[in-house]
């Protein structure tokens, strides 16, 4: 193998990590990988790389060897892609993991659009809410909100806002009375989500007292935000969900705003993918279809399908007088 091909696996097995990821998106086998690494620090005469049983990090030698190796191969890449960019479609395999509601609703029925453009891709998608090890799962992009992120060392995009609003089904609230304060919650079934905690600590903020953060519960966890919306759907208890999600059932009168006073504007859509000084073209051209599609302003409120705050009052007040004997 040449000095080229040598400075590639190890640059590569820096940047992602490990031998495995590394091998991954060269598409060699882990086994090779280590060959590879074993062979340059034999022909070198240093170790390149500290090695335990969970993970690799570098030497001394090693970040002085990666520095130099990093430029190497970067300019490389530059000149390769100078020359290919104008007349190759980016090709092979993106590997993508979106939370379950947006990419359900909002993502996937757009991938047609994206694979009509690039036909030299493929695209493999998964639905999870839980967290992403972008290298260690040798994912490419990830689109998830706020509260999963937890990598630092990501580049994180931003897509658009995630409001959020309070539900339940007017037959849930006939039967349990309407919260009138966000501290009325804590005698509510209110569902909840397991893989992020901080998905149910439900800020609120008033003039009368400020800014605070409910934990709320209730006999009803799942592990994506879409299981609690088909929770919410079915009467069990209240939710905080997205409004691009809930807004079509508000308005068709399947469920009714809770608090509208207090809706949750901190969270946000974000992309995700791993630091890397030359982005792959694959990843490039899904980043920047994402942003196409979402920014500056979401599709749903192009299109209409958004509730306003106004709308989120009125259809309270209405479900109140309708169902709150008190009133």
């Amino acid at each position: 193998m040449d000095k080229a091909a040598e400075m590639m696996i190890f640059v590569r097995a820096v940047e992602e990590g490990s031998f495995s990821a590394a091998a991954r998106d060269l598409d060699l086998t882990p086994s090779a990988v280590s060959k590879q690494i074993r062979r340059l620090e034999d022909r070198l005469g240093v170790r390149l790389f500290n090695r335990t049983t969970r993970r690799i990090s570098l030497t001394e030698a090693g970040q002085a060897y990666y520095e130099r190796c990093a430029r190497i191969i970067g300019e490389i890449e530059e000149a390769e892609e100078a020359v290919t960019a104008m007349n190759e479609n980016p090709r092979g395999t993106l590997r993508v993991a979106a939370t379950v509601a947006f990419g359900r609703v909002e993502v996937l029925p757009r991938i047609n659009d994206f694979l009509a453009r690039y036909p030299d891709l493929n695209v493999e998608f998964e639905l999870t809410d839980r967290h992403v090890d972008l290298v260690e799962e040798g994912i490419d992009v990830a689109i998830q909100w706020r509260e999963q992120m937890e990598d630092p060392s990501l580049i994180a995009r931003k897509l658009c806002v995630n409001r959020r609003i309070i539900c339940a089904t007017p037959e849930y609230i006939q039967r349990n009375g309407m919260p009138r304060t966000p501290e009325e919650l804590l005698d509510h079934n209110c569902l909840t989500l397991y893989e992020v905690s901080t998905f149910n600590d439900w800020e609120f903020e008033d003039a009368d007292r400020g800014q605070r953060v409910l934990h709320v519960g209730g006999n009803f966890r799942a592990n994506t935000a879409d299981a609690l919306y088909e929770g919410v759907l079915s009467g069990a208890g209240l939710a905080r969900l997205s409004t691009w999600l809930v807004a079509p059932d508000i308005r068709a009168g399947r469920l009714v705003p809770v608090l509208p006073e207090y809706p949750h504007e901190k969270s946000a859509f974000y992309v995700l993918y791993s630091h890397r000084r030359h982005l792959s073209r694959k990843i490039r051209t899904f980043v920047d279809f994402l942003v196409e599609v979402f920014t500056p302003v979401p599709p749903w409120e192009r299109e209409g399908m958004d509730l306003t705050s106004e709308e989120w009052r009125t259809g309270a007040a209405q479900q109140r007088n309708t169902s709150d004997p008190d009133s």
